[in-house]
């Protein structure tokens, strides 16, 4: 995709967004919620052999997914520098192995790691069912229109 195609794909967006009926401190709330219910008990590790993809909560509380239908929700010490703007991010590991209280999330080299306070698996399949229901709308038909009478 050219420049030009990229710059106007960056606008859309921007303004689909802008467009939106539900203010963001109320979808980020609503993903939080969504993410919470889906969440089990807390485990003391988790298998990382590869990062599928991740998506920042708030500044302290972050989904990272293994695999497209294995995830899990990290909760991180404070206020995680960083976290809601990066590129990208890192995590620490030992044998594969990401642990409680030990391991980190790096946000870039000028930035604290983050120390990972809880883990908790997500089950994706009951998450997928919660999105699709606040996706749901409320369809009412209109009125139709009346002409305007002419004089």
């Amino acid at each position: 995709m050219s420049k030009s195609g990229l710059l106007i794909a960056a606008a859309l967006a921007t303004v689909l967004a802008a467009c939106s009926s539900v203010p963001y401190a109320q979808r980020q709330q609503q993903r939080q919620a969504a993410y919470a219910a889906a969440a089990g008990a807390p485990v003391r590790s988790f298998h990382y052999f590869n990062l599928w993809s991740w998506e920042p909560l708030s500044d302290s509380e972050l989904v990272v997914y293994t695999q497209p239908n294995r995830a899990w929700l990290l909760d991180l010490d404070g206020t995680c520098q960083n976290l809601q703007f990066t590129q990208a991010i890192g995590l620490t590991s030992s044998v594969s192995q990401v642990y409680v209280g030990f391991d980190k999330v790096l946000t870039g080299r000028r930035y604290i790691p983050c120390t990972i306070t809880q883990i908790r698996p997500i089950d994706v399949k009951k998450l997928r069912v919660e999105q699709e229901a606040q996706r749901k709308i409320d369809a009412q038909p209109r009125e139709p229109a009346t002409p305007a009478s002419a004089n």
